[in-house]
């Protein structure tokens, strides 16, 4: 009987261009057995109180905290030492705490009890009970962030959680599995697979639920597979974040809020401002500021603790925006400051590009380009600029830049959009305890908020009275 060799996988340095790193596939069999030892912990973990539950997710930030450093150095590695993987380990911190001081009234809002207003005898309570196993597929451009965000919220519900990060960006998940692996009741429900596409598509079909962060083209995929099971599953895919700034703006504000949201981590974000929409009125002012802005910013190299921006995580993302530019420059737009990837030191960098004269008939202005590219294009009234922000697939989030905040409120209840950032750009990380919706390709969230999306609602219906009797009841009363 031939013997199925492990499936390695090479894992490039995006700073050196080399593959330094190695990881082996799991295979369907090594994700069925981490499935099922996941499933009898998770019986034990919904059993305890929610107060057991928060008390060991708190034991577990404190190894986290200790283990920051380790933790950190291999989530920067894999992305170039980019800004998220400075703050990865606080962000994480910061999502334990939250969860810990809302989940009480996250799980009393799921709870329903009352009388049946068509019986008075008839009263009803609930149970809830939590999906056993939830599974994350996350992604590369925030490694550790990306994961935790996801498994951290269903640990608290009371699920078991299997994590599965993307192929390209796997280095963090050594030194968090000992941190987990010290806490070993939270061990006994949460842990990784590694792996690549395959092995996403094999974790589906052994959990309860997916939650999928990626591609719309993957996002797809996943949903197709999951409706196959009949499971629940949310999605976070692309954006195409707009920004709209009008002729009363702060125009030295919007510039910056513009080029903060839109190459913070090389624009490398699912939320990065893509396409911005200036009053005609001051639109070369505004791009005369956006541009002496963007020339200052450098590179995180050679020193990867330096500069402003590091490396292109993923090679192929480099190509793809590239050919994004060059394709708007052929059709007419024009380059003011930047320009394509360049190689420093065998990772693969690009500066701050700002175009204008740019069209919605350009890859840059209707495709995701995810990358530090920032398209400048003029309006002429609000309905315009509405307009223009509102045609797109996409819809995860956008922004407002006006002369008031009465003014840009005005404005950004007109978007459609999961969350509006009103007179600066980029602020979904702050969004704390919101909630919102996406619209269109940029995703599927859970049909409940907050933890209510991992519980399942079982109703317990109470008579008070006697069973009603069927020898009693004639044809025209039933």
């Amino acid at each position: 009987m031939t013997q199925t060799l492990p499936r390695r996988i090479s894992v490039r340095n995006p700073r050196t261009g080399q593959n330094d790193f190695e990881i082996t596939a799991a295979t369907g069999a090594d994700i069925a057995e981490q499935a099922a030892r996941l499933r009898r912990g998770q019986s034990a973990w919904a059993q305890k109180s929610l107060e057991e539950r928060i008390a060991v997710l708190q034991r577990w930030a404190e190894r986290v905290q200790s283990c920051r450093n380790a933790i950190t150095t291999a989530d920067s590695t894999d992305t170039g030492y980019g800004q998220i993987s400075r703050v990865a380990v606080d962000m994480t911190l910061g999502h334990i705490r939250r969860y810990s001081l809302s989940a009480a009234a996250d799980l009393k809002a799921a709870m329903r009890q009352g009388q049946s207003p068509q019986n008075p005898l008839v009263r009803y309570d609930c149970v809830l009970k939590p999906i056993p196993l939830v599974g994350v597929i996350s992604p590369w451009n925030g490694p550790m962030h990306m994961a935790m965000l996801h498994a951290i919220p269903p640990l608290f519900a009371g699920c078991a959680v299997l994590v599965k990060p993307s192929e390209v960006t796997p280095r963090f998940v050594g030194p968090l599995r000992s941190s987990i692996q010290e806490v070993p009741e939270l061990a006994a429900v949460f842990d990784f697979v590694l792996g690549d596409g395959a092995t996403g598509a094999a974790l589906i079909e052994h959990v309860d639920m997916v939650s999928f962060t990626g591609s719309v083209s993957n996002g797809r995929k996943v949903a197709e597979a999951c409706g196959r099971r009949l499971i629940p599953c949310e999605l976070e895919l692309g954006g195409k974040d707009p920004i709209i700034v009008t002729s009363e703006a702060d125009l030295d504000a919007a510039a910056s809020a513009v080029l903060r949201g839109g190459v913070t981590s090389t624009g490398q974000v699912c939320f990065a401002i893509e396409r911005v929409y200036v009053d005609a009125k001051v639109h070369d002012d505004f791009v005369s500021r956006l541009v002496n802005k963007a020339e200052r910013v450098q590179i995180n190299y050679p020193d990867p603790l330096s500069g402003h921006i590091g490396p292109f995580i993923s090679h192929r993302q480099a190509q793809l925006v590239d050919a994004h530019l060059e394709e708007a420059i052929a059709k007419g737009a024009v380059l003011r400051c930047g320009g394509k990837s360049f190689n420093r030191g065998g990772g693969l960098y690009m500066l701050p590009t700002v175009l204008t004269d740019v069209t919605h008939d350009m890859l840059v202005m209707r495709e995701e380009t995810f990358g530090p590219v920032i398209p400048v294009m003029r309006y002429n009234d609000i309905e315009e600029a509405v307009s223009l922000a509102n045609d797109s697939l996409y819809g995860l989030s956008a922004a407002v830049m006006a002369g008031s905040e009465a003014e840009a409120l005005t404005i950004a209840r007109l978007l459609n959009a999961g969350n509006v950032s009103v007179q600066d750009a980029y602020l979904t990380f702050f969004a704390g305890p919101a909630e919102s919706d996406k619209f269109a390709s940029s995703g599927v969230p859970g049909k409940r908020s907050g933890l209510q999306r991992y519980l399942r609602r079982e109703a317990l219906l109470i008579n008070s009275g006697k069973p009603a009797c069927l020898l009693e009841q004639s044809m025209q009363s039933l």
